[in-house]
């Protein structure tokens, strides 16, 4: 399976009292790992969002198996789960390597609806072809 791979050095900024990375972080690595997929293989999308497409995240969770800490190196990969209609499903594993060996820190995932106005509301579309063109490669089978 062909993952997209983000990769995220933690600095104190990310970190609580007890030095670990706050829980929320983990969210905002999902958000900046779709981000730089999209900017790296959807070179059309910011046209787009200037225009009247909105991607809007409906859903998010993460399961945390591991803590992490300041200067930890993180790699964040993103998979395509599922997408149905106006739909995309992503899933995120974090992943430090320290010393050769992986730890699979948490494991998230993140539902993204398309969206697009139409006078004065916003109503769910289809999936825009070229995102579902670039996110088909990273789709688990």
């Amino acid at each position: 399976m062909r993952v997209y791979e983000y990769k995220h050095i933690v600095g104190f900024e990310e970190t609580n009292m007890l030095g670990n990375v706050y829980f929320t972080n983990f969210f905002s690595l999902q958000g900046k790992c779709r981000e730089m997929f999209l900017r790296d293989h959807v070179s059309s999308l910011v046209q787009d969002l200037r225009g009247d497409l909105y991607l809007v995240t409906s859903r998010s969770s993460c399961d945390f198996f591991a803590e992490a800490f300041v200067f930890d190196e993180i790699t964040v990969r993103m998979s395509l789960v599922q997408v149905s209609q106006s739909r995309i499903t992503m899933g995120f594993d974090y992943v430090r390597i320290r010393g050769g060996k992986e730890e699979l820190l948490a494991r998230g995932e993140q539902q993204v609806v398309c969206m697009r106005r139409a006078g004065e509301r916003v109503e769910a579309v289809e999936v825009p072809a070229n995102i579902l063109h670039a996110l088909k490669a990273y789709q688990i089978q």
